[in-house]
């Protein structure tokens, strides 16, 4: 089976669709996964606790409220995903080192790039929670598979 979003997307008319927001940041741009969330904004504390642990695999989705005030996935955090098997990451707001993010072997979808890091301890957030944005409801556990087309989501894994 193709993982191609567009073939998906034809095979599965009952995928979520995302709007077409996203950027591609990341040296792979190609990857799906279960979904793990993070609802943030303006502090990757959690971003960073998150990619620490092993990935297997998943994709992490953080919902930062869309803020295009700071970056909360730069260089640092592009190695952390990679050194624990992360798939890729789906960031709702923006990243930084942006050329260092683009020669790690992780996909990365954001919405920019900006140059300021997030501030630490300014606000909670909630890990595997449903977050919603660019027309999609992202519930961990689900399947999202991300291209150069975009990105959709599945209930379940798709299998071949």
């Amino acid at each position: 089976m193709s993982y191609a979003t567009t073939d998906l997307s034809d095979a599965h008319p009952e995928l979520q669709v995302c709007e077409p927001l996203f950027g591609d940041f990341g040296g792979v741009d190609k990857f799906h996964g279960p979904i793990r969330t993070l609802k943030i904004f303006e502090d990757n504390a959690l971003v960073r606790s998150t990619l620490e642990t092993p990935g297997n695999g998943a994709v992490l989705v953080v919902d930062g409220g869309g803020s295009m005030r700071c970056a909360l996935v730069g260089g640092n955090l592009g190695v952390l995903a990679v050194k624990n098997g992360w798939a890729g990451i789906v960031v709702n707001g923006c990243v930084r080192d942006s050329e260092e993010l683009a020669a790690q072997a992780v996909g990365i979808k954001a919405l920019a790039t900006h140059p300021r890091k997030s501030e630490k301890g300014l606000h909670s957030g909630h890990v595997d929670k449903v977050v919603s944005f660019a027309g999609v409801t992202f519930k961990p556990g689900a399947w999202l598979y991300a291209d150069a087309d975009g990105i959709v989501v599945a209930e379940t894994e798709l299998k071949g």
